[in-house]
């Protein structure tokens, strides 16, 4: 059975609806997938993120296997049971956390030995083990072992990166042992357009269940993002899902939507939340602000997630002045609604044609595409 169909295409762009289907259920794509990085999206409980919308959700490899440990995690049923979470699970396989969170590491064709970010105890991970311990994780979908250099990178050190990429990616290939799981290769290479075109190539000749466009949300900014993205794109197969790791600025969304991406995580949402900062589709709100002191009005109009119902600004900014967990509690339940309206808007405008005119409005005047804060992956904060 094939796992992804496309269903319907806009016509003035490349942006596409389709349905992901593993074995816990399908997702509709375009997707956003809230983080939880260690086993929980973070200060929302699972029954409140899927009455956000979320239909899969993602954890990190780097995280489970320092804490508690993948032995603690098949003890109790697996990732699922762990996160209290029965639909589909993205596991993503660390190498993003281990490059960017440990200063301490020696990196070989091999795989990389580095020092845990926790207490300093050293780990040697490989693309073989990382494969392992996703198939043991027991996740829907899981990723390749990959190396994320960041940015800006020496082209040497990009080169190096790209062909340990699809080394340890045909390593994670043969080591896949769960049939039940999805395995997505990443495709690397910076900005340097070619350097992504020979991983494509290289990726594609392997064979995956979908392809992930990793490397980016690192510091290249929306217009490198979109090369990068419009490039890779027409070389990836059109029967496979794509997936944007770690991309998650509405603007970003939009435009990488009309290259063509299905599927997106970031830790945005939640992260802002607790920064006080809610997204809506009139542009950012500030709920420490002293204009809400004594407004009933709910973080967004026309919101129907739990935050909006139920709690006006003046509470939300009540509790982020007193401390109180509940006001980024309800912030994040706002944000990971807002992002889950937005997929859901986009995959409306798909299915009526009207996409391309949408998103060229939104990107050139609306400023729910410019919330003025950088897209940020997970890195243990």
């Amino acid at each position: 059975m094939e796992h992804f169909q496309v269903k319907s295409k806009d016509k003035g762009s490349s942006a596409r609806c389709g349905v992901l289907t593993t074995g816990r259920g399908e997702v509709r794509t375009p997707a956003f997938m809230p983080v939880g990085t260690s086993g929980a999206v973070k200060g929302v409980t699972p029954d409140r993120v899927k009455e956000t919308g979320a239909e899969i959700i993602l954890a990190n490899t780097y995280h489970l296997m320092l804490r508690p440990g993948v032995e603690a995690v098949e003890s109790i049923g697996g990732v699922h049971k762990l996160m209290g979470w029965a639909g589909p699970i993205l596991t993503d396989s660390g190498g993003y956390q281990i490059f960017s969170l440990n200063s301490l590491m020696r990196i070989s064709d091999e795989g990389v030995e580095f020092a845990s970010h926790i207490d300093g105890t050293k780990f040697f991970l490989d693309a073989k083990g990382a494969t392992e311990i996703q198939n043991r994780l027991g996740a829907d979908i899981i990723m390749c072992f990959d190396e994320c250099p960041p940015y800006p990178c020496e082209r040497d050190k990009l080169e190096k990166a790209v062909a340990r990429t699809i080394r340890w990616a045909g390593e994670c290939k043969e080591a896949h042992a769960n049939t039940e799981q999805l395995l997505f290769g990443i495709v690397q290479g910076g900005i340097e357009l070619d350097l992504r075109k020979h991983c494509t190539e290289e990726l594609i000749k392997i064979g995956f269940d979908g392809y992930a466009i990793g490397g980016l949300s690192v510091g290249e900014g929306h217009e490198n993002m979109k090369g990068v993205v419009g490039h890779t794109i027409p070389l990836l197969p059109e029967e496979r899902p794509r997936y944007l790791m770690g991309v998650g600025m509405p603007r970003d969304i939009i435009a990488a939507v009309a290259a063509g991406i299905d599927m997106f995580d970031c830790v945005i949402a939640t992260r802002n939340g607790r920064n006080a900062y809610a997204f809506t589709f009139d542009g950012p709100v500030r709920m420490r602000n002293n204009a809400h002191i004594a407004d009933p009005a709910p973080i967004e109009a026309g919101c129907d997630c739990y935050a909006c119902t139920e709690f006006g600004r003046a509470t939300i900014r009540h509790f982020f002045n007193i401390d109180e967990m509940l006001g980024p509690i309800l912030t994040s339940i706002h944000n990971l609604r807002f992002f889950q309206r937005l997929m859901t808007e986009i995959r409306g405008r798909i299915e009526t044609g009207e996409f391309a005119e949408w998103a060229k409005e939104q990107l050139a005047e609306k400023p729910t595409c410019d919330m003025g804060q950088e897209n940020n992956r997970e890195n243990g904060c």
